[in-house]
């Protein structure tokens, strides 16, 4: 293998995080709270969420779960343009925004534990 494909790989691997639907869970109700999240806060329910959507686009993928159930292949077309978007500068308009993310991330987690793809939704 060449330097560079090995550098490449460590980079991936010392950036990797696993999976951890505990957290997931607690930042999708953190949002979708009956109280507004606090302003100073959004910046980093945006971060979490926006990850939590990477990582489960990257397990759909990698499972090839999008060929085999087309509700999968909507969800993560729809969380693919959530998590491109900027975040509002309008504080309302942000919550409104972070709760659309974290309906995403809940439907994409739901179904690729329906679909067995991720073994603490199912």
């Amino acid at each position: 293998m060449e330097p560079e494909a090995l550098e490449t790989a460590l980079t991936k691997i010392r950036g990797w995080q696993p999976f951890d639907g505990e957290a997931l869970l607690d930042d999708i109700g953190a949002v979708l709270d009956d109280s507004v999240p606090a302003e100073e806060a959004l910046d980093d329910h945006f971060l979490r969420l926006r990850g939590h959507l990477v990582q489960l686009v990257a397990i759909a993928v990698a499972a090839e779960a999008g060929e085999r159930d087309p509700k999968v292949e909507q969800l993560i077309e729809r969380a693919s343009r959530l998590r491109a978007e900027a975040m509002p500068g309008d504080h309302l308009q942000a919550v409104g925004h972070l709760r659309r993310m974290a309906w995403s991330v809940n439907e994409l987690h739901e179904r690729l534990g329906a679909i067995k793809c991720l073994r603490e939704a199912a």
